[in-house]
């Protein structure tokens, strides 16, 4: 299997790069796998400006060397762009439906990790994830799903059934927020193959 020398880490709605499970992975990275490059930005409410950046960003890097990991709406990016750049992605209680999820979210929200912090999701935006969800799933991803039965935000079997084709990790109970991640950092961590 390919080292990977880069990894790109995606939140999820109403997130940030400071959520447990971010900063657990860019702590692993930085103490075991110095010569990985990471990078965990602050994405865009905006769907089309967040995916726009994300590939200005990934522009330079090695396809044949990168994985993605995304936890919820960021789990659904990372699939999405997984599937366009043909590189592995492990995808932690990955939302399927977003336009359908969200439509019911339209307006402000304070941030998870920084009240003080706002983000404002705009009615434009549910189209914007109603396109990227009209891509079809690939018959052979090279993806990791990490789904728990116990998500109490998305329903398990939507996870199962759109990411079966790849390999999955059904957990019997746990939470949205994978509140156990560290439970199945080895299988995450040998699935990467982190330079």
């Amino acid at each position: 299997m390919t080292t990977t020398t880069h990894l790109l880490y995606l939140h999820g709605f109403r997130s940030s790069p400071s959520s447990a499970k971010a900063r657990k992975m860019a702590d692993i990275v930085q103490a075991r796998h110095p010569a990985v490059t990471w990078w965990c930005p602050q994405l865009d409410a905006s769907p089309q400006r967040a995916i726009s950046a994300l590939s200005v960003g990934l522009s330079s890097w090695p396809r044949e060397r990168m994985a993605i990991m995304g936890s919820s709406l960021g789990g659904f990016y990372a699939a999405w762009l997984a599937q366009q750049l043909g590189c592995p992605a492990v995808l932690l209680n990955p939302a399927v439906h977003p336009a359908r999820d969200l439509a019911g979210y339209i307006g402000e929200h304070p941030a998870w990790h920084d009240p003080s912090q706002k983000i404002f999701f705009e009615a434009a935006y549910v189209q914007e994830l109603a396109d990227l969800e009209a891509q079809t799933p690939p018959r052979k991803p090279k993806t990791l799903a990490v789904i728990a039965k116990g998500d109490e935000v998305l329903d398990w079997r939507e996870m199962w059934a759109r990411h079966k084709a790849g390999r999955v990790r059904l957990l019997e109970g746990s939470d949205h927020a994978l509140s156990d991640f560290d439970l199945y950092l080895p299988e995450i961590l040998e699935f990467l193959h982190l330079a």
